[in-house]
């Protein structure tokens, strides 16, 4: 008999992982396949000495269950470490436990399923159920699996827009794949980092610090105004919240797309601790006004890349000034984000899926995918930042989405909503639920005061 499970994830990050683990003591089955043979993270960029930008907390489990067994706290506890990072007394973890933290979580669940390429998930319409079809990327063999619900968790990619593309991924690549080419970036003369983000920041601070050893030239370009730092004040972080989540998602998608752009800094920029040591080691470099063969400039668009007989010569423009010029590197390497495009093993569901203007998903408050006339769910994690707003990457909330997720295949509250958990009101109707002296005016109010005020005016000018 073909076993049928109640959800079957695509992937496994952080947010699918999550899900598989608060799923792990409830009366839903799961699977979640992952087509790498083991759990790995940003292994590229797992640089000594960085740290996850988020508390510990925002673990895979704990704001939703802080009794689980699959919490960051009771992996110290199992791995011997509790103590260590007792004294260790920070908020902020090395990225490189996180990583094998969410290693020992993958290990310990059954329902995840590695050496599995999802190829295909269609909707059979005499069984109303999914039918996933994966491949073992060693051996090729195919596996059929069949699910009420499918949990799309793949992630997103390295974006290197086209004119940047197409040369020796030796010599030009994307922070992504940072760790890997390092050998080659210290044998060089001359390097280039480009893009203001914190993968862009790290990369330089790591190469900031290996460059007595190197001997090379450092350059750091970004189009960005400057070298800013993330917002990360406590007010400032509540825009990570159930709440401005929900404030977000009931704007109108032209609102929302003229709102989330100018948001870049509160989850693109910089590390202000970052940011101090780069400040601070270029500081001390320079002492007895030595040189310390670095340059950082902004306002800089890269256009293309040309190869040169010694290296690669970066077409670039001042974007304040309008002036081009052209600046040469022997390496080049590329903080130029990350996408997410539509997963090919969806292309069975294109005419089932429901797309806006854009050519981006349709997406419930409740993280699904629109589907008309289909009764299975397709969740969606990390692929809703037009629809839900800035908090969609944040590892906090996506233990929020997750019980959200997890309630709707209980089909009852495994979870309690998370609610009231700001100082700040972000839409109006709370505002004025909250504050007695506040209260909506009335539009033929308006209109009068508008009047009136026209009219002072008028007289004044008058006078």
């Amino acid at each position: 008999m073909t076993e049928v499970y109640d959800v079957v994830g695509i992937g496994l990050g952080p947010f699918n992982l999550g899900l598989a683990a608060l799923l792990d003591d409830t009366e839903a089955t799961g699977l979640f396949l992952e087509q790498r043979s083991e759990f790995i993270w940003h292994e590229g960029m797992l640089i000594e000495g960085t740290t996850l930008e988020v508390p510990f907390l925002a673990d895979l489990v704990t704001l939703a269950d802080p009794t689980s067994p699959y919490s960051y706290l009771n992996y110290l506890r199992e791995t011997g470490r509790i103590y260590e990072f007792y004294f260790y007394e920070q908020f902020q973890i090395p990225r490189r436990e996180y990583d094998d933290y969410l290693r020992w979580v993958s290990e310990r669940l059954e329902s995840c399923v590695f050496d599995r390429r999802v190829e295909s998930v269609r909707w059979n319409e005499h069984t109303e159920r999914f039918v996933l079809t994966a491949v073992d990327p060693a051996t090729g063999d195919a596996h059929e699996y069949h699910a009420e619900n499918v949990a799309l968790g793949i992630g997103s990619q390295p974006h290197v827009p086209d004119e940047l593309a197409g040369h020796s991924e030796c010599d030009v690549f994307h922070t992504a794949s940072y760790l890997h080419r390092r050998e080659r970036c210290l044998d060089a003369d001359s390097i280039t980092v480009v893009g203001s983000g914190q993968s862009a920041a790290e990369v330089f601070l790591d190469l900031l610090d290996h460059q007595p050893d190197g001997g090379y030239r450092l350059d750091w370009l970004t189009r960005s105004d400057g070298f800013f730092p993330m917002e990360y004040s406590k007010l400032g972080l509540q825009h990570f919240t159930p709440e401005y989540t929900q404030y977000v998602y009931d704007l109108p998608q032209e609102t929302k797309d003229e709102l989330i752009p100018d948001q870049d800094l509160l989850y693109k920029g910089i590390d202000v601790t970052t940011s101090a040591e780069i400040y601070d080691l270029l500081y001390r470099r320079s002492i007895g006004h030595r040189d310390p063969d670095v340059g950082l400039f902004a306002m800089t668009e890269v256009s293309g890349i040309e190869e040169t007989a010694g290296g690669y010569r970066l077409v670039c423009e001042q974007t304040q000034t309008e002036q081009a010029f052209s600046h040469e590197s022997d390496v080049v390497i590329l903080g130029t984000g990350y996408e997410r495009p539509v997963p090919d093993c969806l292309d069975p569901l294109s005419a089932r899926i429901a797309f806006d203007e854009h050519g981006r998903f349709e997406i419930t408050e409740d993280y699904r995918l629109e589907l008309p006339g289909t009764e299975g769910r397709v969740f969606v994690q990390n692929a809703e930042l037009h629809t839900h707003g800035v908090g969609t990457p944040d590892l906090g909330l996506g233990c929020y989405r997750n019980t959200r997720i997890v309630n709707q295949l209980l089909g009852r509250e495994r979870y309690p909503a998370d609610t009231d958990t700001v100082y700040q009101d972000f839409s109006l109707d709370q505002f004025i639920e909250h504050a007695p002296g506040a209260t909506v005016s009335d539009a033929s109010t308006d209109d009068q005061r508008s009047d009136a005020s026209t009219r002072s005016a008028s007289e004044t000018h008058t006078d």
